[in-house]
């Protein structure tokens, strides 16, 4: 699995050790940055995770800012993208298996390194259940073709 990765200054050191992780479970990682601790404008980097994904590079993409919250809104104004900010275990189970998000957003202010590599873990072992959740999937993507439902 290709995972994308970024993160603003918010969450350099979640990213980081999600990074490594990944690597050490044998994910293929691209890393969007930011490298080093800047200030940088979180759309940005979920511009470019998001267009990994949208581009059949990448197959799940892992965005972290100080609450997960901005750079859940800016991924998900890119259509086919799914993008969910989780904090707990359930939700990032539960946004592949049930909402089948491809992106998951975390908060660096917000959770601690362990709790994102776990939450991080759960999101992309979990496979999306399909059946009657791919119903209320295909009317979200109708949703972005600005179609009446």
């Amino acid at each position: 699995m290709k995972i994308a990765i970024g993160c603003d200054h918010g969450g350099l050191e979640h990213k980081n050790a999600i990074v490594e992780h990944f690597k050490e479970r044998g994910f293929e990682v691209s890393d969007f940055g930011i490298y080093e601790q800047i200030s940088v404008d979180y759309p940005d980097i979920a511009v470019k995770v998001t267009s990994a994904i949208t581009s059949g590079e990448c197959e799940l993409g892992i965005l972290v800012c100080g609450t997960g919250i901005g750079m859940s809104i800016a991924a998900n104004k890119v259509n086919g993208i799914r993008a969910a900010a989780c904090s707990e275990h359930f939700s990032a189970k539960y946004t592949r298996l049930h909402n089948n998000s491809n992106v998951l957003c975390l908060g660096g202010r917000v959770i601690g390194v362990g709790t994102a590599i776990e939450l991080a873990d759960l999101f992309v072992d979990t496979a999306f259940e399909g059946g009657r959740h791919q119903r209320r999937i295909d009317k979200i993507t109708e949703i972005e073709k600005c179609k009446e439902i």
